[in-house]
C-alpha cells in the first residue's frame, strides 16, 4: 500500500516546461488568472521588442511562477488591450504571481487587432534587416515585413509569407520567416507553480522571486480581495495621500493606511483584523475610506502645525500615525488639553521606541487606549513607557533613516541651530526637510577621533552631531575641538553662549570639548538631549 505522501511535500513548488504561447493564450481563456494586486502595464515599447528580439534567438527571457489556491482574489478583465475569458471559476484557480509584463507582451503583440496606429502592440519584424519594430500605421506592410499578430494565425502567416516570393531575395526572407514562426511555437519557459499555500506563505517567495525585486504586501493582496467595480483600495489610498500631498505626507505607507481602514470598518490594527476586510461590501469600505481620509487630514494639519514636522519623512515610527488616525476619527476636534495629550504621547512612544517593537498585543491595548481617550474616560492617551534616560544618545549612531537620529534632527530644528563658526542660522529646510545628512557634522571630528583610536561606530554615536554647514566642517577639519574651538570663541564673540544653546550644547559639554574630554562631552550632551525630550513628553 503506497505511503501517503507527508504535508510539507504537497505544499512543494511544481516545476515545469512550458510554451510561451500557451501560457499566453491560457491568460487570454481565463485558465491563468492575474489578481488584482498585479501593477498595470509598464514596459516601455523597447522593452517589448527587446522581448521578442530575445525569443527570437532563443535567448532565456526568465520563469513565471504561479499560485495554485483557493484563495477567492478579484481578477483583472484584461491584459494588453485585450478582454480576458470569465469562465466561472472552480477553486482552486493558478493566479500569475510573476511574469506579467513579459506575458502582457507576448499576448498583446500576438493577438492586438485594435486601431490605435500608436499602440505598443503595434508590432512587426523585419525579414530584411531582423529586427523588431512598431510600426504607425494600421496599413499592411511591405512584403518583407510582417506583423506580428499574424503569428497568431498560422494560415494567414503562411499566406502573408508567400508574398515575398515575388522579391528578389525571396529564399532568405522566407527562411526567415519560417524560423520565427518556428521559434515562437517552440520557445518554452520555465514556470514555477506554488501548491496550496496561505498568502503568509506567497508573500515572502513572491518577493523573493519577483524579477523587479517588488514585494509582495498585503496591501497588494487585499486590494485583490476587496476589489469590485465600485471599489478599488489602491484607488482609495491614492486619493487619501493626494489629499495630505500639499504639507508633504503623500509618501505614508500605504500598509499604515490599511490599518487604519481596517480599525473604520469595526476591526482592528492587526494583519487578522485587516484580512477581515474581504467581508465587507464595497458601500462599506467606501464609507470607512473617506472617515480615514478626513481624519488624516487632520493628523497632518496636527503634526505639522502644533508639532512642527514638515513630512512623513521625519515621522519617527509610521504607526504612530495610525494611532493618531484613530483619535481624529473617533475625535475630530480635540480641545487645546487634549492636543497638549497628543504631543506629549507623540513624544513618550519616539523617545523610548515604543513602535519599534509594536507587536498585536500593543495594537489592542492602543486602540482600546484611543477609544478611552476620544471618550474623555482618560485626560492622557495612556501608553505603556517610562522615561529611559539619556542612554539612547550614548548607544545609537547618526543615520538619518532611523528613529532617534530624526527626533534629534527635529530637536536641533526646534532650537533653530546656528553655524558654529559663521554665527549664520542653519538653512533648516535644506538639512531637515530634505533630510540631507551633508548639514550634520561630527562636533568632535571624525578624523580627529580616528586619529586617537576612537572606533569608528564610537565616533558616530548621536550625541556628537550637530547642524552645520559643509564648508565650516572642512575648515575644522580633523582638529581637535580645543584649536578649533578657539575660532568659534574669536568669531563668535558675545554670541557663543547663544550658538551653543542652539545646538544642544550646554557649559559643561562646551567644557568637556575645550578639554577634548570626548567620552565627557558625549554624557554631557546626552544629557541635554534627554531634557529637552523630558519637556516635550511631559516628564
Amino acid at each position: 500500500m503506497a505511503q501517503a505522501p507527508k504535508p510539507d511535500a504537497q505544499k512543494a513548488p511544481q516545476p515545469s516546461v512550458d510554451r510561451v504561447e500557451e501560457l499566453a493564450s491560457r491568460i487570454l481563456s481565463g485558465d491563468i488568472i492575474l489578481p488584482k494586486f498585479q501593477r498595470d502595464f509598464v514596459w516601455s515599447k523597447k522593452q517589448v521588442v527587446d522581448l521578442w528580439d530575445s525569443i527570437s534567438k532563443n535567448y532565456p527571457i526568465g520563469s513565471v511562477l504561479l499560485w495554485r489556491s483557493r484563495e477567492r482574489l478579484k481578477a483583472e478583465r484584461n491584459i494588453a488591450d485585450l478582454e480576458i475569458g470569465q469562465a466561472g471559476y472552480d477553486y482552486p484557480v493558478n493566479y500569475l504571481l510573476d511574469g506579467q509584463q513579459r506575458l502582457s507582451s507576448v499576448c498583446g503583440a500576438l493577438y492586438w487587432h485594435g486601431d490605435d496606429p500608436d499602440s505598443q502592440w503595434n508590432l512587426a519584424y523585419d525579414l530584411r534587416t531582423d529586427r523588431f519594430f512598431h510600426m504607425d500605421t494600421l496599413v499592411s506592410p511591405p512584403n518583407h515585413q510582417v506583423r506580428i499578430n499574424w503569428l497568431s494565425d498560422s494560415f494567414l502567416y503562411i499566406t502573408q509569407l508567400n508574398r515575398v516570393k515575388s522579391e528578389p531575395d525571396a529564399d532568405a526572407l522566407e527562411d526567415r520567416g519560417k524560423k520565427l514562426f518556428a521559434r515562437l511555437k517552440d520557445y518554452k519557459i520555465a514556470t514555477v507553480t506554488l501548491l496550496e499555500m496561505s498568502i503568509e506563505d506567497v508573500g515572502p517567495i513572491f518577493e523573493r522571486i519577483n524579477s523587479r525585486g517588488t514585494p509582495l504586501t498585503i496591501v497588494d493582496l487585499m486590494r485583490a480581495a476587496t476589489w469590485s467595480d465600485k471599489f478599488d483600495l489602491f484607488e482609495q489610498i491614492d486619493e487619501l495621500l493626494k489629499s495630505i500631498a500639499d504639507k508633504d505626507f503623500s509618501r505614508i505607507d500605504r500598509k499604515v493606511i490599511l490599518r487604519s481602514l481596517s480599525a473604520a470598518a469595526g476591526g482592528g490594527f492587526s494583519e487578522g483584523s485587516i484580512d477581515n476586510l474581504r467581508r465587507f461590501d464595497a458601500d462599506a469600505l467606501i464609507k470607512a475610506s473617506g472617515a480615514i481620509k478626513d481624519a488624516y487630514k487632520r493628523v497632518v494639519d496636527f503634526l505639522s502645525t502644533d508639532l512642527s514636522i514638515p513630512s512623513d519623512r521625519h515621522i519617527p515610527y509610521t504607526n504612530q500615525i495610525v494611532v493618531l488616525a484613530e483619535v481624529f476619527r473617533l475625535l475630530p476636534h480635540p480641545d487645546a488639553a487634549q492636543r497638549l495629550a497628543l504631543k506629549q504621547w507623540f513624544w513618550r512612544t519616539a523617545v523610548t521606541g515604543y513602535f519599534g517593537g509594536w507587536n498585536t498585543g500593543n495594537m489592542a491595548s492602543d486602540q482600546q487606549a484611543v477609544s478611552k481617550f476620544a471618550s474623555q474616560i482618560t485626560r492622557e492617551l495612556e501608553a505603556p513607557v517610562t522615561d529611559t534616560g539619556p542612554a539612547v544618545w550614548l548607544t545609537q549612531q547618526f543615520r538619518l533613516n532611523t528613529a532617534h537620529a530624526k527626533i534629534l534632527s527635529l530637536l536641533l530644528a526646534f532650537n533653530r541651530p546656528v553655524d558654529l563658526l559663521t554665527g549664520q542660522n542653519v538653512d533648516i529646510d535644506r538639512a531637515l526637510h530634505h533630510a540631507n545628512a551633508r548639514e550634520y557634522h561630527h562636533f568632535f571630528p571624525r578624523d580627529y577621533l580616528t586619529g586617537k583610536g576612537v572606533p569608528a561606530r564610537k565616533a558616530n554615536l548621536l550625541a556628537n552631531f550637530v547642524m552645520l554647514t559643509a564648508d565650516s566642517n572642512k575648515k575644522f577639519s580633523n582638529r581637535a575641538p580645543s584649536a578649533y574651538l578657539k575660532d568659534v570663541e574669536e568669531k563668535l564673540g558675545s554670541n557663543l553662549k547663544a550658538a551653543l544653546d542652539a545646538n544642544l550644547i550646554s557649559d559643561a559639554a562646551y567644557a568637556a570639548a575645550m578639554a577634548d574630554d570626548y567620552d565627557d562631552f558625549l554624557r554631557e550632551r546626552a544629557k541635554t538631549i534627554h531634557q529637552r525630550c523630558r519637556e516635550l513628553t511631559g516628564w
